[in-house]
């Protein structure tokens, strides 16, 4: 039984693989480089210090996922772009190169910046698109605003190494401080309407039967969205606020998503498997973006 077990478990898909294996890198380079300031700070302060890590680690996976499953994401390319091969390759090496630049912080201004434009970018050609399209599906709009958020993380990243090295930047800090508060406060009211969906980002999938207390889970994920979202919308309390919601994201991710990942990655499906990377990362990837927010905005805030 043990054997059999085993097998199950190792029995990973190259893309899988890739996914995993970027993460873990991304994950040992991100506290090397953070270490010096996770001596130093204190208190929920250690959690924001986090905040670089959070946001690379997925986007080294989802490089990989680019790279390893390249002939399925070229189909998301618009139509009518050329070469759309060449884009779904560019997107896959950008978002390594971005990895690395946000992990170890150097020259982040411009890998904050850039990030932040390529989701817009998609925003633009194609979730908006769809979102029209399609107004009453509430998960369209779910998507748009996920996508907005990891933009606005990427510019209040850059903002916050230019504000550290020449005193400017609080535009983009400002934009992004914006469209998380708006996201937040509209996927507070998401999770008291679907309260069996997974939490923090409320998409399509349910949280697991095994899971206890999910629905009192969701609505405390809820409210602690509401109250949090309309202090960082409002400018009150900005970094209390961002470091209470971006903590607690990143335990739903560490107690929610982990178990709802390892049981994919048991299933044998490589599509089980890859849904389950994919939720706990952009989940894991929402936190850094308001944990990001935290450590961009000054104490005396």
């Amino acid at each position: 039984m043990h054997t059999t077990i085993l097998a199950v478990f190792f029995e990973f898909s190259r893309t899988a693989v890739s996914m995993c294996g970027a993460g873990i890198v991304l994950l040992l380079v991100g506290l090397w480089a953070a270490k010096a300031n996770l001596a130093q700070a204190r208190g929920l302060d250690k959690v924001a210090v986090l905040s670089n890590l959070c946001f690379a680690i997925p986007l080294a996976v989802f490089g990989a996922l680019h790279l390893s499953a390249v002939q399925g994401l070229m189909t998301m390319v618009p139509a009518y772009m050329p070469w759309r091969l060449f884009w779904a390759y560019f997107v896959g090496v950008a978002l390594i190169a971005a990895s690395l630049s946000i992990a170890t912080k150097i020259q982040v201004r411009w890998s904050g910046l850039l990030f932040g434009c390529m989701m817009f970018l998609f925003v633009a050609m194609m979730d908006l698109p769809g979102t029209l399209a399609d107004p009453h599906n509430r998960i369209n709009w779910v998507l748009l605003l996920r996508e907005l958020s990891f933009g606005a993380g990427g510019w209040i990243l850059a903002g916050d190494a230019l504000a550290r090295k020449d005193g400017q930047g609080s535009k983009l800090i400002t934009i992004g401080r914006i469209v998380i508060g708006i996201a937040a406060i509209f996927y507070g009211v998401e999770h008291f309407l679907h309260p069996v969906n997974v939490p923090g980002v409320p998409l399509e999938k349910l949280m697991p039967d095994w899971i206890p207390g999910r629905v009192l889970i969701s609505y405390l994920t809820g409210a602690i969205l509401l109250v949090c979202g309309a202090c960082i919308l409002l400018a009150r309390k900005t970094r209390m606020a961002a470091t209470y919601l971006g903590t607690w994201i990143l335990l739903l991710v560490l107690f929610i998503y982990g178990p709802i990942l390892i049981a994919s990655l048991l299933d044998p499906s490589t599509d089980v498997k890859v849904e389950g990377l994919n939720y706990f990362f952009d989940t894991l990837l929402f936190a850094g973006t308001i944990l990001a927010l935290a450590s961009a905005t000054p104490r005396t805030d």
